[in-house]
Parts: structure tokens; C-alpha cells; sequence
């Protein structure tokens, strides 16, 4: 019986060392060679291909806010044969589809008298030639299909081959002979509707490259005739939708969009996103209507928790024009279902920032605004720079709104009596140990559950010294910033979510004052606060003329910059009820008149008397009353070529020419963008003409009224320059 084994044993170790030959073309060999590369070699690598797809969709994020590309792959670089590869880059998946793929070739290839007689090679190149493709080295992955294409013309893979061939044309931007090929390859009446789909998608492909669309939508068509491939269909679909939104042809689109949403197999990013689609195409109320409560319904759906971002997002544009307030709250939404910093969120924070903007709260704008620049990828696009533009036109409101703020705050302070301090501090005490006394209840109940779940976990360490080793200091600063601040998403801008601290009674800001730490004495201590309080005549009358300064150059800004005339009023009238020094006074009182004429209000005829009664010799008198005088100038000359020629005069020390012909064009293009230069222009003549009393007078005529141009502000930095001269 032993011998029988070892019989059999030996016999079958020939016969697998015969037909391990590569070099005999024998039934056995042929077969066992065939056997082992489709169903060992080919089987793992191809496996490894298809784990490494998965891992490249997973990781591949598509911008839905642009075309889509037709095939999902994102491409770094393309690496040459002169060019040094770094493997480090390679996913492993493919790098593994590739050795098992050469290891096919160099093991298992028969071939004989010029003819390969393992019939599984080609299909070994095939696979070699994908795993380069989705490494990005095309031109080596063009090797592969090529040799395929010139020596095994019969595979039965060839029609494959060729659309790979073509692919990897278009990735190396030589989309003619792509195009030629697989016009060629379409003419086989023949082919599979696998084969045909896939065509189709490929030369729609080729198609984009050439910026031709009337080809791209006419092969994406014959593409989704058929649907081999689900998730491609679905792809196929939606970039033929938003090319239709591209050609002006929104109902075509939208029938692209709804038949991804009635495909049953389509994958659900599609479905959903082809939803928000067709919002983008909604053109009028009828059609917004319908819209608004389809997003409503799928909001509602829990399945739709990862797109509550952009779902809200759209909710809030379709809602902005009729329901600016119920628009806020959407973006909001937005924001708080916002996971990451990326192009959605931008776009809410730039609709928050407009719509706050809109609404003339100018603060809130800009702090949305910020959260944009601090995001944003994408610095240099017309989008953001166009952001950063309005941002920083409103620098100087944010600046001037915190200090009219703060000043007022503590001006109001200081005209309280000391019984009214008392009173106010004493209220705002028991405020804040009712507030603390809450705090520390949560921080004892938080640390009795994390007592409780420490049971559970033994090598939890609550003693440890660093900061996030010890559970009672964790959640005791966990506690102190609840709170501060109160519940606060993880997001940029946090801060505005609630944007005070404690409310008392007055509407005053307390925390322009110092508020110590929880378990200082001095926190519990009117004293402390009111110590606070400044009482020097000095620094009063310091926060006084900041304070009214603000307001008037708000006023200006308002007026000038955001044609925003009902704040410009407000600021100026509030600012004359201070009772400002004489040099705001007179400029402030001309703005209103100014305003108030242009609306032909009433009130313009008491401004207008007031500067020339109790100014008379002033500029503004002498402006008011020859507002009637006509400049004419028979050239006809752009305001900047005027001012060029003036600009040479004053060059050449015609200073008396330059005053007078600056005036002119001050009268001529009054409310133009050129009138601060003519301005300027005129104050340095004046000061070569006249001395430095006379022109440090005129440059406060420029800085009080174009504080916010550049013209202003150079002037405002002449002044403090020669103010030490004048003394």
C-alpha cells in the first residue's frame, strides 16, 4: 500500500513539473498555465484592483457646486518615463494589481514561435495597464493597452482595451485620437450594450476636453440608454443635467435631474444632490414655492442628516426675498449642521454676512465676512476677493461702532449718581452669584456622573497632572465656559451665537468693566466695580471727544461710503445732542443739510441757516451759498484728466490757479469719487500759498469729510505731523 502512495506521489510530481513548463506547447501545459493565472495570479490582482477603487471613491470628494467631472478621479501628476516615480504616492492596492499582473506575465507567458499560447496574458496587460491608470502614470498604462492592441488583436478583451486606450488618450490631453478611435470601435454593430455604454461615456469624455457640449450631451445620451453600470449611469446623468443648466436648457436639465431621482439604483449623493439641483433651476415664485416644501420633507428625513448643510442653505436662498429673518435662520441651520470648512460653508457664512449686510448691521456682517477669509481655499478667486473688498470697506464701521459702544457704556456710568452706581452693581451682583451658584450646581452634578462612569472604566486615571488626565478639571473648565459663553457649536464665529453675556436692566455694557474669576472676594463687591468708574475731568473729556468723534465719522461713512442716509442721520443728529466741539459741529450740521436736501425734507431749510448764521465765514456758508453758481468748460475732459492738468499747475507752483480751478471742479462733479483729490489737492496749495495755519485748516476740512478715503486719512496723518509745528 506504501508503495501504491509513493507511486502516485511521484507520478504526480512529474506531471506538475511537465506542465510547469513555459516552453512546451502541450494540452497540459497550456492548462494548467491557463488555470493557474485566471484563477490564482489574475484573480488576486484584480481583487487588489478592486479594493483599491474602493478605497479611491471613499476618499474621492466630489464638488457638486461645479460640473462634475465624468469619471471620478482625481489626478496629481502624471508620471513620465524620465521622470522619477515615488512610489510612497502609488496606492498600495494597485501597486499590488501591478506586481500580481507582471508576475502573470513573467511566470505563466507561453510564447512559442511568436504566438502566445496562454490565453490569459492579454487580460494580464489589460489589469497592468488599469492599476497604472489609477496611479496616474498614464503614459506607462498606455504601454500596456497598446502592446495589447498590437499583439493580441483576437483577445477577447480587445473592445475593453480600446476604451482604456482611449481613456488614457484623454488623460494625456490627446483627445483627437481618442475621439478618431472610438468612433472607429462604434461603427461594430456588434458590440455588447456593456461595450457601447462605456464607449459613449468615453468619448463624452474626450468631447469635455474639446469644450465641445452638443457632442458631449449627444454621447451621454446613447451612454444612459443602458445602465451596466449603476453608479456610472447615475454620474452620467448629472453632468448631463447641469451641462443642459449650462446651455440654458432648464428643462432638459431638470428631466436629467428627476430621472436620477426616479432611477431606483442610483446611488443616494446622487438622488439627493440632484434635488439641490433642481433648486438651482427654479426661476419663478410658483415653481419656489413647490421647491420649499419639497426641501421641508426632506429635512424631516433622517436619512438626510449628512445634507442638512446644503439643504438649509438652499431653504434660506429661496426664502431671502420674501423672509429675510426666517432666511437668517436657515443659514444658520446650515451653519450648525456644518461638519467641516469647506465651499458650502463658505457659502453660507457669505449669505449670512449679505443678508446681515442688507440689514444694515454692519458689525455681524463683518464678522461672517471674517469667517470666509479664515476658511477659504481659495484666496485669489473674483468671489472672495469680492468678500474681502466689502470687508474691508467695513474696517473702519466695526471700529467705530465698538468705540461708540464702549464710550457711551461708561458715559453712561459716569453721569450716574453714587446711590444709582450702588443700586446698578448691587443688581448686577445678584445676577452674577445666581449665575455662579447655577454653574456650580452643573459642575457638582457633572462630576458626580463622571464619579459614576469612572467605576466603570479601571485604569482611569483622575488624579493625573496634565490637564486632560484629570476628569475634575476637565469638566470644571468644561463648566466655566458653558458658563461664559453658553452651548456653542464647533464652528468659526462662535461667538455670535449669543451675543451677551448677562443682560441688565439700563442696556448697559458691564463688561467694559473687569469681571474677576469665580471665587475672587472682589467679585461679589460693588466697590471693585465702582473703583473702576474713571472720575478724572481728563480722561472724561478724553472718552467724550473719541466718542463724538466716532459717531461723526460714522455719520460720514453711512452717508458717503454705504448710502445708508437714515443711519448717517441717526449717528448726526445723536452726535449734535452731545453738544460737540465747533469742528464737528459745522461739518456734521452741513452732512445733515446735505441729506435732508436731497430728500426735501424740511428740516434742510434749519441746517442751512444755522451754518450761514452762526458760520458765516466758513466754507460750508460759502459752499451753500453759491450752490447755484454753473461751472462751464467748453473740453470736454474726463474728471481724472482734469485733475492731471491741475495736478501739473500745482507742479509747476500756479497755487492760486490750482485753488481756483479745484473749486471749480469741486461745484462741477459735486458727489463724484474725484472730489477728496480736488480736495486735497486744493489744502496743499492752500498751505504753500497761505502758511500752515491756513493749511492745517484745510486739511481738517478733509480729513472731518473723506475720513474714509485715502485722501482723509493722509490728511488726518499731515495733521498730527504739523500739530507740533503750530504750537
Amino acid at each position: 500500500m506504501k508503495n501504491n502512495i509513493k507511486i502516485i506521489v511521484s507520478f504526480l510530481v512529474v506531471l506538475f513539473a511537465v506542465g510547469c513548463s513555459t516552453k512546451k506547447d502541450a494540452f497540459l501545459n497550456r492548462n494548467f498555465h491557463v488555470m493557474t493565472t485566471k484563477y490564482n495570479v489574475l484573480y488576486n490582482g484584480n481583487e487588489a484592483l478592486r479594493m483599491g477603487l474602493i478605497n479611491l471613491n471613499s476618499s474621492y470628494e466630489d464638488n457638486f457646486w461645479a460640473r462634475l467631472p465624468i469619471e471620478p478621479l482625481k489626478v496629481e501628476e502624471q508620471v513620465f518615463p524620465d521622470m522619477q516615480n515615488n512610489l510612497d504616492n502609488t496606492p498600495k492596492e494597485f501597486e499590488r494589481a501591478e506586481e500580481k499582473a507582471v508576475k502573470a506575465v513573467q511566470k505563466h507567458s507561453m510564447l512559442i514561435a511568436r504566438q502566445e499560447r496562454n490565453s490569459q496574458i492579454d487580460n494580464a496587460y489589460l489589469l497592468l495597464g488599469k492599476s497604472r491608470y489609477y496611479s496616474s502614470r498614464f503614459v506607462p498604462a498606455l504601454e500596456a493597452f497598446n502592446f495589447v492592441l498590437l499583439n493580441y488583436p483576437r483577445a477577447d478583451l480587445i473592445n475593453e482595451t480600446k476604451i482604456w486606450q482611449a481613456k488614457t488618450l484623454v488623460r494625456l490631453q490627446n483627445e483627437e485620437q481618442a475621439i478618431e478611435n472610438l468612433h472607429y470601435l462604434l461603427k461594430n454593430k456588434e458590440l455588447s450594450s456593456e461595450i457601447k455604454e462605456n464607449a459613449h461615456t468615453a468619448i463624452a469624455m474626450a468631447y469635455i476636453k474639446t469644450d465641445s457640449l452638443q457632442q458631449v450631451t449627444n454621447h451621454l445620451n446613447k451612454a444612459i440608454l443602458t445602465t451596466n453600470n449603476n453608479e456610472q449611469t447615475a454620474r452620467n446623468l448629472f453632468v448631463l443635467g447641469q451641462i443642459y443648466r449650462e446651455l440654458k436648457l432648464k428643462d432638459s436639465s431638470n428631466f436629467a435631474f428627476q430621472k436620477i431621482i426616479d432611477f431606483k439604483k442610483a446611488p443616494y449623493k446622487y438622488k439627493i444632490h440632484a434635488h439641490i439641483e433642481k433648486v438651482k433651476n427654479v426661476s419663478n415664485k410658483e415653481e419656489a414655492l413647490s421647491t420649499i416644501e419639497t426641501l421641508k420633507k426632506l429635512v424631516k428625513n433622517r436619512d438626510n442628516r449628512p445634507y442638512l448643510d446644503q439643504l438649509n442653505y438652499h431653504l434660506g436662498m429661496l426664502t431671502k426675498e420674501d423672509d429675510s429673518e426666517k432666511a437668517i435662520s436657515y443659514f444658520k441651520q446650515s451653519i450648525h449642521h456644518s461638519a467641516k470648512d469647506n465651499f458650502q460653508k463658505e457659502l453660507t457664512y457669505e449669505a449670512l454676512g449679505n443678508s446681515y449686510f442688507d440689514n444694515t448691521s454692519f458689525l455681524k456682517a463683518g464678522a461672517y465676512y471674517d469667517s470666509i477669509l479664515q476658511i477659504t481655499q481659495a484666496h485669489n478667486t473674483k468671489r472672495v476677493r469680492i468678500v474681502k473688498r466689502k470687508r474691508d470697506k467695513l474696517s473702519d464701521v466695526i471700529l467705530y461702532e465698538n468705540i461708540s459702544k464702549r464710550n457711551d457704556s461708561i458715559l453712561n456710568l459716569v453721569a450716574m449718581t453714587e446711590n444709582e452706581r450702588e443700586t446698578y452693581f448691587s443688581d448686577f451682583i445678584v445676577a452674577l452669584k445666581a449665575k455662579d451658584k447655577e454653574k456650580k450646581a452643573k459642575i457638582s452634578a457633572e462630576l458626580e456622573r463622571a464619579k459614576q462612569a469612572s467605576k466603570k472604566l479601571v485604569k482611569l486615571d483622575n488624579t493625573g497632572k496634565w490637564y486632560f488626565y484629570n476628569i475634575q478639571t476637565v469638566l470644571f473648565g468644561k463648566e466655566e465656559f458653558k458658563a461664559l459663553w453658553g452651548d456653542r457649536s464647533l464652528e468659526n464665529n462662535w461667538r455670535l451665537a449669543d451675543e451677551t453675556i448677562i443682560n441688565i436692566k439700563n442696556e448697559i455694557a458691564v463688561e467694559n468693566l473687569q469681571v474677576v474669576e469665580v471665587g475672587s472676594v472682589k467679585r461679589y463687591e460693588v466697590w471693585y466695580y465702582t473703583d473702576q468708574i474713571p472720575t478724572s475731568p481728563v480722561k472724561i473729556d478724553s472718552i467724550i471727544a473719541e466718542r463724538n468723534s466716532a459717531y461723526f465719522k460714522l455719520g460720514v461713512i453711512y452717508k458717503e461710503q454705504f448710502k445708508e442716509l437714515e443711519l448717517a442721520t441717526t449717528r448726526l443728529e445723536k452726535l449734535l445732542t452731545f453738544k460737540p466741539i465747533p469742528t464737528i459741529t459745522l461739518p456734521s450740521k452741513y452732512h445733515l443739510y446735505k441729506i435732508y436736501t436731497n430728500q426735501d425734507n424740511s428740516k434742510a431749510e434749519g441746517f442751512k441757516n444755522d451754518i450761514v448764521n452762526e458760520y458765516p465765514n466758513s466754507k460750508y456758508a460759502k459752499i451753500i451759498l453759491n450752490a447755484n453758481e454753473v461751472v462751464t468748460n467748453e473740453n470736454e475732459t474726463t474728471p481724472e484728466d482734469e485733475y492731471a492738468l491741475v495736478f501739473y499747475e500745482y507742479k509747476d507752483e500756479q497755487f492760486e490757479s490750482v485753488i481756483e480751478k479745484s473749486i471749480n471742479a469741486i461745484h462741477k462733479y459735486e458727489g463724484g469719487k474725484i472730489i477728496p483729490k480736488f480736495e486735497l489737492l486744493k489744502a496743499y496749495a492752500i498751505g504753500k500759498k497761505d502758511g500752515i495755519i491756513a493749511f492745517k485748516e484745510a486739511l481738517d476740512f478733509v480729513a472731518m469729510n473723506y475720513p474714509n478715503t485715502e485722501e482723509g486719512k493722509k490728511a488726518l496723518e499731515v495733521i498730527n505731523t504739523i500739530k507740533e509745528k503750530i504750537k
